[in-house]
């Protein structure tokens, strides 16, 4: 009788979510893949509703009531835990305060479903809402959940206010969400979520483009989730060339011909080891910082400590090194030459940017050819320049690598030529690196 009765209501649950998505789909075909992604499973534990990613978790009577009583609660019910998805919160919480992760991200997808235009998911806003979505644009162009967080934190919020954030936002039951980076469900739910949530960024962008348009934010919370992220570290190595340098090359080195020698003769080994190895590290290289006044002192020295990091791993760089710091906003202000680690720390703990005018990149790079033909250079890889992006190109490729780097509060794409490398680099992802190194 009781498996009877376990039968019909999986039978209704699962009636009732396929129900929903598919009144969803007829007004967000553009989320076609998205919405049809999970498995539905009964579970009398969970708070209403929950994802995991793979699988949607109802409690029956919960969602039972939730239909039964109000549909637009229940489709966007389905929605929440949808977006949760595409825009990654269940796998990305890193090493952030969990309680404050889920309201950011409860935040991030309600602003979103608040301001897509469709009667189907339509609710009348509250004014802790309306005052909540006006205090973080006030500081925010995307409402990210990563954004959301620094936000919530910088606020220094009571927990009163913290429970009352919960009660406004809360949907669903985040209990699901894979705790460990390192679980197999969490990178299987982060792989499976990631091609979803490209196409659907492609599908908003291109054949659903008029319906998408309704979405609000949707889409620029996605083309945020979807950039490319790069490790800073492993970017900079490549910036590396091949030169001798004194040590032992243990590749050249036999140690049978030595051991023999040695037993034979005494005090003779027959090889000795080769005190020259090739390696490639980093050694001429030039970094260009924006001063205009679009650009934030801590996130350059963010940027410069990062950079140090890198330069103190000896499998990185030559103990000697010709790195030259310019500083330029609409004109060369400053050039700071580094030639060791030393001189790299002393000029970051007393960082002092010049400038504050408009955004031209062209004095910097004829600056650094002038540079090279007086021979400054003895082998310039590339150049890195740090900028917000808004400012006059040169029109042509210079003959040495070069990378933007956009290490921004906020995401904005930006277009640089076709001969240059964008790079957007997340400033939390930085602060994951500091605390991996000491200075």
């Amino acid at each position: 009788m009781e498996e009877n009765i376990n039968e019909r209501l999986s039978e209704l649950g699962t009636k009732i979510l396929a129900t929903t998505r598919n009144e969803l789909y007829i007004h967000m075909r553009f989320l076609d893949v998205a919405l049809s992604s999970f498995a539905y499973v009964i579970d009398p534990s969970v708070n209403g509703v929950g994802t995991d990613g793979m699988c949607m978790f109802y409690h029956p009577g919960a969602l039972g009531g939730m239909y039964r009583q109000n549909r637009v609660r229940m489709n966007r019910a389905y929605l929440h835990m949808v977006l949760h998805c595409i825009l990654h919160h269940v796998t990305r919480r890193k090493g952030r305060d969990k309680i404050l992760w889920n309201i950011s991200c409860d935040i991030a997808v309600e602003s979103i479903i608040d301001h897509w235009h469709l009667k189907c998911i339509h609710m009348v806003q509250t004014r802790l809402r309306k005052d909540i979505y006006g205090q973080l644009e006030r500081n925010l162009k995307v409402l990210t959940a990563e954004g959301i967080y620094r936000q919530l934190v910088s606020f220094g919020l009571e927990e009163k206010k913290i429970k009352e954030l919960q009660m406004e936002f809360r949907v669903d039951d985040h209990q699901y969400w894979p705790e460990d980076p390192k679980q197999d469900l969490h990178q299987e739910v982060e792989n499976k979520w990631k091609n979803i949530s490209e196409k659907t960024e492609t599908d908003m962008e291109t054949f659903s483009s008029e319906e998408s348009q309704q979405a609000g934010d949707l889409i620029g919370q996605v083309q945020v989730e979807n950039r490319d992220r790069y490790d800073y570290r492993e970017f900079l190595r490549k910036f590396s060339v091949l030169r001798e340098e004194v040590s032992v090359d243990p590749d050249s080195f036999d140690y049978i011909f030595y051991s023999y020698g040695l037993s034979m003769y005494g005090n003779m080994p027959l090889i000795e080891p080769q005190e020259w190895k090739e390696v490639k590290k980093v050694e001429d290289f030039a970094i260009v910082i924006d001063t205009s006044m679009s650009c934030s002192g801590d996130l350059v020295k963010k940027f410069l400590e990062e950079t140090y990091g890198v330069l103190t791993e000896a499998e990185s760089f030559f103990h000697k090194v010709n790195i030259h710091i310019i500083q330029c906003d609409e004109m060369v202000q400053n050039d700071q030459k580094i030639t060791d680690e030393k001189e790299l720390k002393e000029y970051m703990e007393h960082l002092e940017l010049i400038g504050e005018g408009g955004t031209d990149f062209r004095p910097a790079f004829e600056y650094v050819n002038h540079l090279i033909e007086q021979g400054e250079f003895y082998h310039l890889k590339g150049l890195i320049y740090f900028t917000d992006g808004k400012g006059t190109y040169p029109k042509k490729k210079p003959p040495y690598q070069t990378a933007f780097i956009f290490m921004q509060e906020e995401y904005e794409d930006v277009d640089v030529p076709p001969w240059a490398v964008k790079l957007i680099v997340d400033a939390e992802d930085l602060d994951e690196g500091e605390e991996e190194h000491e200075y």
